[in-house]
Parts: C-alpha cells; sequence; structure tokens
C-alpha cells in the first residue's frame, strides 16, 4: 500500500490555483484634465485582471473601481501613469456628526462631501456644570430646598 501511494503522488498534479479575491469596490481620486487623460486611466484599469467595471467621474476626479482586485495593485497602476492618485478620502456630508468641523470641511472636496476624520461624539454624561444646574432644579425631586 506504501508504495502505491508514493507512485501516485507522481502521478497527480497539485492543485496551483490560488484563492480568487472578494468582489470589491475601490474607489481613487484621480486629477484628469481631459479626454486623453480619463481614456488613459479606464485603459490602464481596465485591462488589469480581476476588474469587472470602470467608472469615471471627472469633474469629481474620482474612478470607481468594482472587481476582484487588489485596492493596492489598482494605486499603482495610475501612479504608474505618472497621475496623481490616492484613495478616495471623502464620505458623504450627512454620516459626519460635525461636517463644518476644521479638520473634517475640505474646500477641494465635490459638493456634498467631506474629510473621512474619526470625529468626537458628545459624551453620554450631562457636563458638570449641568449636572450642578439641575442639583437646584424644581423639577429635580431630590434638590436642595434652599429658600
Amino acid at each position: 500500500m506504501g508504495a502505491l501511494e508514493y507512485l501516485s503522488n507522481f502521478c497527480t498534479v497539485p492543485s496551483t490555483r490560488s484563492k480568487r479575491k472578494p468582489m470589491q469596490t475601490v474607489e481613487i481620486k484621480v486629477k484628469m484634465d481631459c479626454d486623453g487623460c480619463e481614456r488613459r486611466v479606464r485603459n490602464a484599469v481596465s485591462t488589469m485582471k480581476g476588474v469587472k467595471t470602470v467608472e469615471i467621474n471627472r469633474k469629481q476626479s474620482q474612478v470607481t473601481v468594482n472587481g476582484h482586485v487588489d485596492p493596492n495593485k489598482v494605486l499603482k497602476r495610475v501612479k504608474k501613469l505618472g497621475k496623481r492618485a490616492e484613495f478616495w478620502p471623502y464620505i458623504p456630508q450627512h454620516l459626519v456628526y460635525f461636517p463644518h468641523a476644521s479638520q473634517a470641511y475640505d474646500k477641494r472636496a465635490p459638493a456634498g462631501y467631506v474629510k473621512n476624520l474619526t470625529q468626537g461624539f458628545p459624551s453620554s454624561d450631562p457636563p458638570e456644570h449641568e449636572r450642578l444646574i439641575s442639583m437646584f432644579s424644581d423639577d429635580n425631586v431630590n434638590a436642595c430646598s434652599v429658600m
């Protein structure tokens, strides 16, 4: 039995197939001035293995790629064209708690978008001065009754 197993290892071809990357959407900010720039970016990205669709919005300088691709490889391919590119740094304004904070607001952002930053949310505990004011409130049943 051992000899048959040993010989069968020579006859079988090992599976060299790698796992497929998951389907994902990659958004990149690329400055494009003309139709030629847009065409070069579209051709460079659409020829990559695993790319299903490429959408370009030249007005917002945004390239959206859908497919089984690695985001870093897409970014590297666009940078290889000589274009300055980065991952899409903006999110819709209605998703941000303080959209007009100095760190989130960017005048170069498209209309309705702000920078994607982690922002501090107000704490659920009331501030110290509100707690002190409510101590002497008529609505508080445990309030101090100094008259």
